[in-house]
C-alpha cells in the first residue's frame, strides 16, 4: 500500500524531470498524508502536461458527501479495469503523482518505526494515479485522487506485500494518454524493479502528520 509520501523537488527540477509546462508555487512536502491537496500532473486539452491540486483520497462521483470513513487512497491493480470504484476513473481518468520517496511499515505492526523507500537511480519519479470530480453540495468541484497498488516486490516483501506502482518513465506518456488500450495500461501495474529499489529507516517521527520537515528524509540510527 502507499499511506505516506514526500515530494520536496525545486519548481526547476519538476519542471524538467516530469515536463510540465505549467507550475504552481509548490513547498517542499517531506511527509505528505491523507486527505491532503497535494500536486499531481494531468493532461491539458491542448495535449501538454500541467500540474493540479487534488485532494489525496479518491471521492465516488455518486458520494452525497465526503466519506466519513478511511479515505480511498489506494486503488488495487487486481480488478481495476471493470471494478465499481475505480473502473471509470481508470478508463478516462489517470494522472501521474510526482513523489521522491514514499514511507511503509511492517504489515504485521510488529515494528512502527518506519522504511523510506526510493528509486535508487531517480531523484523523483511517478505513482499511477486515477482520479475523480465530485460535485459537493455547494455546486463545487473537488477533483481527488488515489495511487494504484500492486504486489511488493523482492526488495519490500519483507516488509510490506503491496507497494505502489511506481512507473518508468517511459512509461508515463502511455499511462496518461487517453488512446492507450486497456492491455497496455495493465502491463504497467507490475512491481518496480528491485534492482532499481532502496530503503532505509527513518525515524518514527513520520508517523505523526504533524511533522513536516527534513528531518522525516533522514536515516534513523540502527
Amino acid at each position: 500500500m502507499c499511506g505516506r509520501y514526500s515530494f520536496t523537488l525545486p519548481p526547476e527540477a519538476i519542471r524538467e524531470l516530469f515536463r510540465v509546462v505549467t507550475g504552481l508555487n509548490l513547498q517542499p512536502r517531506y511527509n505528505i498524508a491523507p486527505t491532503q491537496v497535494v500536486p499531481v500532473i494531468g493532461l491539458e486539452p491542448t495535449g501538454e502536461r500541467a500540474l493540479k491540486q487534488f485532494r489525496w483520497g479518491l471521492i465516488p462521483r455518486w458520494s452525497k458527501e465526503v466519506p466519513k470513513s478511511a479515505p480511498l487512497i489506494n486503488a488495487r491493480s487486481e480488478g481495476i479495469a471493470t471494478g465499481k470504484m475505480f473502473g471509470e476513473a481508470f478508463q478516462k481518468r489517470r494522472c501521474l503523482v510526482p513523489a521522491d520517496g514514499f514511507y511503509e511499515w511492517r504489515k504485521d505492526k510488529s515494528d512502527k518505526r518506519p522504511w523510506r523507500i526510493v528509486d535508487a537511480e531517480r531523484p523523483a519519479f511517478a505513482f499511477a494515479g486515477v482520479w475523480e470530480g465530485w460535485r459537493n453540495p455547494e455546486g463545487e468541484i473537488v477533483r481527488s485522487f488515489a495511487i494504484v497498488t500492486t504486489g511488493a516486490n523482492e526488495k519490500l516483501a519483507p516488509i510490506h506485500d503491496r507497494m505502489p506502482v511506481m512507473l518508468k518513465r517511459d512509461d508515463e506518456e502511455a499511462w496518461l494518454d487517453t488512446n492507450t488500450l486497456e492491455p497496455k495500461l495493465l502491463s504497467l501495474l507490475a512491481p518496480y524493479d528491485a534492482a532499481k529499489t532502496a530503503l532505509y529507516r527513518v525515524d518514527a517521527r513520520v508517523n505523526s502528520v504533524k511533522n513536516d520537515d527534513p528531518q522525516c528524509l533522514a536515516r534513523a540510527e540502527q
